[in-house]
């Protein structure tokens, strides 16, 4: 079975690249996650929880921006040969991811929505982590396709 170019690469070099690229990007996400719950069901706009989702969305932001989507952008993408839409929209969908967090990192140092009220920055926060959720799994669920489902798939590696 030939694999997306999102799957060889969480498969290649065994664990470092699925810390790397999954394992890291994911639990801050989930972290994120759950500490947002909390925050929004206690409405709290300030203190520790709000504080650890301050320094969560800094991190995974920087970390997805600086660790993943400019090295993969600028040394993986270039020299790809694409395996169908499936191995396209796995890729795509994963590096897309880098919206979402750059735009939490951004919201939480005061470089974006800064005049909005505390209720629309956890709205917008929230809507972010959201989308990220999205994309992250849209590539996951077609990052583990066989890119062979639609077509004939060309051989290949990153």
């Amino acid at each position: 079975m030939n694999m997306t170019h999102y799957m060889e690469l969480l498969a290649t070099n065994q664990p470092w690249n699925l810390l790397h690229y999954m394992v890291v990007p994911v639990v801050l996400a989930e972290a994120l996650v759950a500490v947002e719950f909390f925050i929004v069901f206690y409405r709290k706009t300030s203190g520790p929880l709000k504080t650890t989702s301050k320094i969560l969305s800094i991190v995974a932001g920087a970390y997805f921006t600086f660790a993943i989507f400019f090295p993969l952008l600028f040394t993986a993408i270039p020299t790809m040969k694409w395996r169908t839409g499936v191995d396209f929209i796995a890729v795509w969908s994963y590096l897309l991811g880098v919206v979402p967090l750059a735009g939490l990192a951004l919201l939480e140092l005061g470089w974006i929505g800064k005049n909005k009220t505390p209720d629309e920055q956890m709205k917008l926060h929230f809507l972010l982590l959201t989308v990220f959720l999205i994309v992250a799994h849209v590539a996951m669920i077609f990052g583990m396709v066989n890119p062979e489902i639609l077509g004939n798939a060309a051989g290949g590696s990153m």
